[in-house]
């Protein structure tokens, strides 16, 4: 997605430039409220969470409520929020589950993409070999992150998710459908939102497009893989 010229000429204006990528699951949400059984109970739900996700939540009545990441744990506590939409990780930081009562299981409605960028006149005054150094270990770290993630970090949560007792709320396929369908709709608005700003419309094919061919590559491991 960082090849696209739109966002290469925003990275531009930081003199920025993309190092690796540091993908993170889904986010799911962890709250102290009694355990949703219908997709109505997110209605009046306060909800510590991302734009996109809270995108699709909002629809359906939840309230998108804005703290600090370093008060959450407070907030949950407090009650200035009912529930949290994180990664793992962050779960983890801020013991969400300590306090919370059920937790989903696939939300699936969306992650963050925090990228490890550099500024792109340092880096080009790195010597050959540096640069080829630095560059050259991407592919080994992105492989040691995701591997340590996947199989630390994830399984740290849910086992904490375990252990705490809490009640873990899992979609249906009805309801996933609904989502889903919401989601399309937080996507369309994305993109009459931003079309004055930049050709969000191909910002946004090009990265879908990136999906699909990841969903294909993935399908094709498993089937070898059977």
């Amino acid at each position: 997605m960082h090849e696209h010229p739109v966002v290469a000429k925003d990275l531009a204006r930081w003199n920025a430039t993309l190092l690796m990528p540091t993908p993170l699951p889904q986010y799911n949400i962890v709250s102290k409220t009694d355990a949703l059984s219908t997709l109505d109970d997110f209605n009046g739900l306060r909800v510590r969470g991302p734009g996109g996700i809270m995108g699709v939540l909002s629809k359906l009545g939840a309230v998108k409520t804005g703290v600090p990441f370093s008060e959450v744990r407070q907030s949950m506590d407090s009650g200035v929020i009912d529930a949290a939409s994180f990664a793992p990780h962050a779960h983890l930081a801020t013991k969400t589950y300590k306090v919370g009562k059920w937790a989903t299981t696939n939300l699936n409605l969306g992650s963050a993409n925090c990228p490890v960028v550099v500024h792109t006149d340092a880096l080009n005054a790195l010597s050959s070999t540096n640069k080829e150094a630095l560059l050259g270990s991407v592919d080994e770290a992105i492989a040691f992150y995701v591997d340590n993630y996947d199989n630390n970090t994830t399984g740290a949560y849910e086992n904490a998710v375990t252990e705490e007792g809490l009640n873990k709320v899992t979609f249906s396929p009805e309801q996933t459908a609904k989502l889903n369908e919401l989601a399309e709709s937080v996507r369309s608005d994305w993109i009459t939102n931003n079309v004055d700003k930049f050709d969000s419309q191909a910002l946004f094919d090009f990265t879908a497009a990136l999906f699909a061919e990841d969903d294909s590559k993935l399908a094709m491991k498993t089937g070898e893989a059977k």
